[in-house]
């Protein structure tokens, strides 16, 4: 099959490495050509172009820019492409996109694939990143079917575990595990930075290992991506953010109130249940 790349960052580098093992053509779309040149060398495409007219003969597009420019692609695609042609995304936020996209070609399929690594790029891409990982297909009623199949079977042959959602659904609990988070561990650091007493600073920045490195490490992402993060899930994330607000005050006050047996009962109920979300097995 050929399939287009728009996008040669981390997601679509990999894809490509990816795609190629399992024989598949990949054109790569980069605005800038040296990107093209990167990707070409490393093989993780065939061809690169930083026209997207280069994947005009596409069956199957995957978008991969960020979120704010996937709409716009697709309305770019949408005066060239074949309309058997098939478009899916990477965005971490699913309803916005989808909305935008459909509105510009019917054979669009919201996709997410859930793997990532701290550092960013083409030059971070790597085969094998999406293996065991997550993949959320978000289809509306009007998605045809042919699309929504086509899409799954090249994630399946990933090595993905897929799940299959409403992109409300989906924004709604990526709020909560993984737009939070970002949101959480970016307050952790700022407040750390709020400590007046340069010896205090200087000391904590000395002994802070991997608690504070494994609670800090996603708020200290792509600032680009955590903004667009809040922007386009605004209102899922708000009401994650109310909803930890309203927890972390009541840990305050229990500490406050030295209502210790209290406290131990919370720290508890997080020690059984965390588990739930970091040890499930796979629903496919």
């Amino acid at each position: 099959m050929k399939i287009g790349i728009v996008g040669l960052g981390l997601i679509g580098g990999s894809l490509g490495f990816d795609l190629r093992q399992r024989q598949h053509t990949v054109v790569g779309i980069s605005r800038r050509a040296e990107t093209g040149d990167l990707a070409l060398r490393q093989g993780a495409v065939d061809i690169a172009a930083t026209s997207l007219e280069a994947i005009a003969a596409a069956q199957l597009v995957f978008v991969c820019t960020p979120i704010a420019a996937v709409a716009p692609a697709v309305k770019q695609l949408a005066s060239f492409l074949p309309a058997s042609t098939v478009i899916t995304d990477v965005g971490s936020v699913k309803t916005h996109i989808v909305k935008a996209a459909s509105l510009h070609w019917p054979n669009f399929v919201g996709g997410h694939p859930m793997a990532g690594k701290a550092e960013a790029g083409l030059a971070a891409a790597e085969a094998g990143l999406f293996d065991q990982r997550p993949y959320v297909i978000t289809p509306t009623v009007a998605t045809p079917p042919n699309a929504i199949s086509l899409v799954e079977e090249v994630a399946r042959s990933l090595g993905c575990h897929l799940y299959r959602c409403p992109p409300e659904t989906h924004d709604r609990a990526v709020a909560w595990i993984s737009h939070l988070p970002v949101m959480i561990s970016a307050a952790l650091i700022q407040a750390c930075l709020s400590e007046s007493e340069l010896d205090v600073m200087q000391l904590a920045q000395q002994l802070a290992s991997s608690g504070f490195r494994d609670t800090s490490r996603v708020g200290g992402g792509n600032p680009e991506l955590g903004t667009m993060m809040a922007q386009f899930n605004q209102a899922a994330l708000l009401q994650a953010l109310q909803g930890y607000r309203q927890q972390l005050d009541q840990i305050i006050d229990q500490v406050a109130s030295q209502d210790w047996p209290t406290l131990q009962q919370t720290l508890q109920q997080s020690h059984q249940t965390r588990p739930q979300f970091v040890d499930r097995p796979p629903a496919h």
